[in-house]
């Protein structure tokens, strides 16, 4: 399964709202910009916003997730950017919806105005049901039921395919050599557009600086042209680099043209090649390639489950696939493209498989595996005993020392509170404590007391971001009696700096007498008071 949180922006995501996610993509020039569909069939956006590419209605940025009220309900089966960036996405119903940049007409809509919410595109679509999509940095391809390209936007090199340089405002059918055919998939490069027909044809026009086209030369083509290279293989995938082209064939083949200067074609060489040339021919079967128009980095899987990359990665060239440690393609361009967009809609296959760490998450307190429980303040926290052991020295010690299988199963605590022991308890399953400050205090008591080091740390970090006037100066005494210099530190200074609203605070007057001596002594000796 792939971890969405992997890219930055996703960061943003609660546990919970992660695991919602059916559908996801990080999207825009810098990989600033993110969209996801919860299985809920509810669209949400999140990033910066440029050229309205978020469909919120206006242009302002965020980060925390926005929802498209639009597209609620509405089941996406393929999205695609641009470089602007503008939008596509269609639905299950075969409905067309469009927003962002539209300085080219991409959007398809008739105008150059920006998009700043979701449209449904319907002009020369009528009774046509769209099955996918695919953006170039200014222009726009679409798929239908029946096998038509559609294309509109910019269309300076031929990439629209009418057979001229004029932009295409609306949607028009791709035909000339594409007539009688079924197209099956579709792809784009920055400036250049390329179809599979369903009987394993390719075909290409715009830009062909590069070779991207495959057709043997470099002049741009302004209809669909035939890869004659090509000629009996059944390619079945087709992707698009920024100026280069990758094709998978049924046989498990993978052929490369076009740009080459960072080594994306993976030939070892960065010459471009103007002809499709097979690649990694003497590994296993490849079964997936990956490539995105915004980048220049190439991706396979084999049949094994191996991952190789190549192309400019981290910003070196890497001229021959390289074998990585990766789990997919997806997870090269998050780690190594640039940007760290998404080259597809990622997928979420949320499955019953729950890593180690996750199983035992779930365990805590779950009454019917615990062999232990704890009651504090009449309530009962159910563990066990062995991952106690595992992760609590305390617990190594006392279980190896005073415990046998006839004592009780039940251990009174009353030197803490509820609220606290119980989230030492769950820090040992998860790793993480979830405390206002002001319990944080009684948890770093029970971290020194029982000589949890990382525990202690967090607890501190808790404390210094909790921190206010009015409890300060509880924090600061908490900090000296737990010993914890840093905290201490910290915590003192913030007094110092907000002394005037901190010796109003009924905590200030209620210390201990010889704290307080001490306080507007090291104050007085910091100048505190010399107002």
């Amino acid at each position: 399964m792939v971890d969405v949180s992997k890219w930055p922006l996703f960061t943003l995501l609660s546990a919970q709202e992660l695991a919602s996610i059916r559908h996801a993509c990080i999207f825009g020039t810098s990989a600033n910009e993110a969209i996801f569909i919860t299985h809920d069939d509810e669209v949400y956006v999140l990033g910066l916003n440029c050229s309205n590419c978020l469909g919120t209605g206006d242009s302002q940025s965020t980060i925390v997730p926005k929802k498209l009220d639009c597209l609620t309900g509405k089941k996406l089966v393929s999205l695609s950017y641009g470089s602007g960036p503008h939008v596509l996405l269609a639905t299950e119903e075969g409905e067309l919806y469009v927003w962002g940049h539209n300085g080219y007409s991409q959007l398809g809509n008739g105008t150059t105005n920006q998009g700043v919410s979701p449209v449904l595109l319907s002009t020369n679509l009528q009774n046509k049901r769209v099955t996918e999509v695919a953006c170039g940095s200014h222009h726009s391809l679409a798929l239908t039921l029946e096998g038509e390209v559609f294309a509109w936007g910019y269309n300076n090199c031929g990439q629209v395919g009418s057979g001229s340089t004029a932009n295409q405002p609306t949607p028009r059918k791709v035909s000339n050599c594409l007539q009688s055919k079924v197209m099956v998939s579709i792809a784009c490069g920055q400036t250049s557009s390329m179809a599979v027909a369903d009987n394993g044809e390719v075909y290409g026009w715009g830009y062909n600086g590069n070779g991207q086209l495959g057709l043997g030369n470099n002049g741009n083509q302004l209809t669909p042209c035939r890869l004659i290279a090509l000629q009996g293989f059944c390619v079945v995938q087709i992707a698009s680099g920024y100026a280069h082209s990758l094709a998978l064939t049924d046989e498990g083949l993978l052929y490369a043209w076009g740009a080459n200067t960072y080594g994306q074609l993976g030939t070892g060489n960065k010459s471009n090649q103007l002809s499709p040339v097979q690649v990694m021919a003497e590994k296993e079967r490849i079964v997936e390639i990956a490539a995105c128009h915004s980048t220049h980095t190439s991706a396979a899987k084999t049949q094994s489950g191996q991952v190789f990359m190549w192309g400019q990665c981290r910003g070196q060239p890497i001229v021959l696939p390289h074998l990585t440690h990766l789990a997919s393609t997806d997870d090269v361009f998050t780690c190594f493209a640039t940007p760290s967009v998404m080259w597809r809609m990622l997928s979420m296959e949320h499955d019953d498989f729950l890593t180690v760490a996750q199983s035992l998450q779930k365990e805590f307190d779950n009454p019917e595996t615990s062999d232990l429980k704890f009651s504090i303040d009449g309530k009962y926290i159910h563990v066990h005993k062995a991952v106690l052991k595992i992760r609590c020295e305390h617990f190594r010690s006392m279980f190896q020392s005073h415990w046998n299988e006839d004592m009780k199963e039940v251990i009174e605590i009353d030197q803490f509170s509820y609220p606290v022991y119980r989230s030492f308890l769950e820090f040992l399953y998860t790793d993480s404590v979830d405390l206002p400050p002001e319990d944080a205090i009684g948890l770093l008591d029970l971290a020194t007391s029982y000589c949890e080091n990382r525990l202690k740390k967090l607890c501190q970090h808790i404390i210094k971001r909790g921190i206010t006037v009015e409890n300060g100066f509880s924090l600061l005494s908490a900090a000296i009696r737990y010993d914890a210099e840093d905290l201490e530190e910290f915590c003192f200074k913030f007094c110092v700096n907000h002394l005037t609203e901190v010796t109003q605070t009924a905590a200030f007057w209620q210390i201990d007498g010889n704290m307080l001596k001490e306080f507007i002594s090291r104050a007085g000796h910091c100048g505190a008071f010399k107002n």
